[in-house]
């Protein structure tokens, strides 16, 4: 495999730099003196920023975009091996690395690495851990799957021995990780088009323990079923995080009129005092203790844990305030995707003011949606109005004999009034008439369904 090396630095071509991650190690290599081509689908502000820090980018992809110079090409999962800048880097013998492969490489050059890891939870956490510290002076570099305000994108590059990455267990992709601190926040059944179950996740998920480095630690959420399994046999210390038995845990919890907690943490016993969060719900407040820990193990105090925290207001596309309607009902967007997502958004919303919950879900992928039907309905009839969006098909093209009504149909059947509608157009039109004064109007999904609610926010400026 080609080895990056910061030390001599090569012409690395990113054929999808566009992209949230490949964006992030894109501007790291620039940062570090490498010269960087790539290519996108089309424009966009990820790519804008890079063209300004020195990348030279072409849209859309072409074989003719290959540089014969380029020591190596980086790519996606998402490029298959007919993309024509994929065929044409093998007809140039140029190396090439996935994605993972470089963030692999990119992270082993720092000493206090973090990878974190689970289901859900990877952008919040990284955010958080991110904005502690920063608090704490630690100048980490950050790659985060998301627009952390506090940093201005996805991307910030330090110069320190700290850097912290989101690790995606799709395609197994965090195993080409070694970091010094690896947090694994949950683990659930998901990406059902390459796992066969949720034993071979788990299964990969005790990979990764195993790759954290043996004068590392491991940071594990308590709650997690059968914990051994995955912490068996590993180098690296262990620390849990969540239950009463764990090394840190969260007690004494309250929540105001927004829903927001307010918790003090326990570290063995020891009482570290409260620490109030800017991000509503009960799943926020287990992201911030696994933060905590990992702040705390990276030497943090507990007062720049406290006021990192303060400064953290939320991701892009995580609860994220859009905005209010003349009729007077607030627009919020979410990447919940997951029934265990869906869950604990509209559990958050449940303690936000309202009238009614109006949940606009756009399911993605029919793998995902088909095999996670049941939780999938029983998720989402946690509000009282469910409007569903066609099935966002992503990376597939077999719809597997289900649509959004088949979903429609079985949150009907739990006493939820819920509508199928097939375009975003007439999803619009029918919440005009519907929405009303103290309604909460959440967008829910991965794929575009963000552009709903701001669009009835634009109609509304015109």
């Amino acid at each position: 495999m080609y080895q990056i090396d910061f030390n001599k630095p090569v012409h690395v071509y990113f054929c999808g730099i566009g992209g949230i991650s490949m964006s992030g190690l894109a501007a790291v290599l620039l940062k570090e003196g490498f010269t960087v081509t790539g290519s996108d689908a089309k424009q966009s502000p990820l790519t804008d920023l890079l063209t300004e820090q020195g990348a030279r980018i072409s849209c859309p992809q072409k074989a003719e975009n290959i540089p014969a110079d380029a020591d190596v090409m980086v790519y996606t999962a998402a490029i298959h091996h007919d993309n024509p800048e994929y065929t044409r880097a093998v007809e140039l013998g140029i190396p090439m690395l996935t994605r993972a492969q470089l963030l692999g490489q990119v992270m082993a050059n720092y000493n206090n690495s973090v990878a974190v890891a689970g289901t859900h939870g990877k952008t919040t956490t990284t955010s958080m851990l991110s904005c502690i510290l920063l608090e704490a002076g630690k100048d980490p570099t950050i790659s985060v799957g998301g627009i952390l305000k506090e940093i201005g994108g996805n991307i910030r590059v330090g110069n320190s021995e700290n850097f912290i990455a989101e690790a995606c267990e799709y395609t197994n992709s965090f195993l080409s990780l070694k970091p010094r601190y690896g947090l694994i926040l949950n683990i659930a059944a998901d990406h059902l088009d390459f796992f066969k179950d949720l034993d071979d996740i788990r299964n990969s998920f005790h990979r990764f323990a195993k790759n954290v480095r043996s004068d590392g630690t491991l940071i594990i959420n308590g709650n997690i079923p059968r914990l051994n399994e995955i912490t068996d046999g590993i180098d690296a210390s262990v620390i849990t995080y969540g239950a009463p038995e764990s090394d840190y845990w969260p007690a004494e919890i309250s929540y105001d009129e927004f829903g927001i907690g307010t918790f003090s943490v326990m570290r063995r016993g020891r009482d570290l005092g409260r620490f109030k969060l800017r991000v509503p719900g009960e799943h926020n407040i287990s992201n911030a203790v696994c933060a905590i820990a990992a702040a705390d193990l990276m030497g943090a105090s507990m007062d720049e844990c406290r006021r990192g925290l303060l400064e953290f207001r939320g991701a892009d596309r995580r609860f994220q305030i859009k905005g209010k309607l003349k009729c007077g009902a607030t627009v919020i967007d979410d990447y919940a995707h997951h029934p265990t997502e869906i869950r604990a958004t509209l559990k958050a919303a449940r303690n936000y003011p309202h009238n009614r919950i109006w949940c606009v879900f756009q399911p993605h992928t029919y793998t995902r949606t088909k095999a996670l039907m049941s939780g999938f309905a029983d998720a989402l009839s946690l509000a009282d109005e469910v409007v569903l969006a066609p099935i966002y098909a992503a990376r597939e093209t077999d719809n597997l004999g289900i649509s959004s009504d088949t979903l429609r149909q079985n949150i009907a059947n739990l006493g939820t009034d819920a509508y199928y509608l097939p375009s975003f157009a007439q999803i619009e039109d029918f919440l005009r008439k519907r929405v009303t004064e103290g309604d909460l109007l959440i967008t829910m999904g991965a794929g575009d369904v963000v552009t709903v609610g701001e669009e009835l926010l634009a109609s509304e400026a015109d």
